[in-house]
């Protein structure tokens, strides 16, 4: 995942106005107490003493801050997601080349993710998965989410030249979802490898074909 933002300095936190910055440190703290627990325990398995205990801070700044518990659910989602997002797309982007080189660092990347000791799968999965299906609330934020992740994969397929950028990101899609469910239920980052080998046939047939020498003397 991507790191968070280093905390603001002391000094910073002296000049800032009716206690401002204690309210920026109790909200990270607790941002990052509620994103560790939602995402190892669940969103229903963990209350708020268990968050207030881990952020060290008091329930009432917690419903200060955030107001409920949905809220902050909310709040955890959309920082996990941007985190997640500017972490995933900069591994592709990373290095350069062309949209066949940023493409086929996707799964390399998520292999890295799912070695670390955190991982624990994609928190909106999780969190359309613990929820009553037809609830549209963490649905939205979830699909927000992927709609970015998929635009971007699919702006690199449309200059990749695909036929259809639409269904290549699509297809693409699914087997990044499949691998971070995978691992998540086997603890083993090598299906990344698999999904990779998956993908392969997908990138290639998608990549335009160099004309042949008699095909460009015979355009003349």
């Amino acid at each position: 995942m991507a790191k968070p933002s280093p905390n603001k300095t002391s000094k910073q936190k002296s000049q800032s106005p009716h206690g401002t910055s204690d309210d920026e440190s109790a909200r990270g703290r607790l941002l990052n107490a509620a994103t560790h627990l939602f995402c190892k325990n669940g969103i229903n398995a963990t209350g708020i003493d268990a968050i207030i205990a881990e952020a060290g801070t008091a329930k009432t700044t917690l419903y200060k801050l955030f107001g409920s518990k949905t809220n902050l659910v909310n709040a955890v989602l959309e920082s996990e997601g941007k985190q997640w997002r500017e972490w995933f797309i900069g591994a592709m982007e990373e290095g350069g080349g062309d949209a066949q080189a940023k493409l086929t660092r996707i799964f390399p990347a998520l292999k890295s993710w799912f070695a670390e000791e955190r991982f624990y799968g994609c928190p909106f999965i999780n969190a359309v998965g613990e929820h009553d299906k037809d609830a549209k609330q963490f649905r939205s934020i979830a699909m927000k989410h992927k709609k970015i992740v998929l635009g971007h994969i699919e702006k690199l397929a449309g200059e990749l030249g695909s036929n259809d950028p639409v269904v290549l990101a699509h297809q693409l899609g699914l087997l990044i979802d499949g691998a971070i469910v995978a691992a998540m239920v086997s603890r083993d980052p090598g299906v990344a490898d698999t999904a990779a080998l998956t993908a392969g046939p997908l990138l290639s047939q998608s990549k335009p074909k160099k004309k042949r020498a008699a095909d460009q003397l015979e355009a003349v």
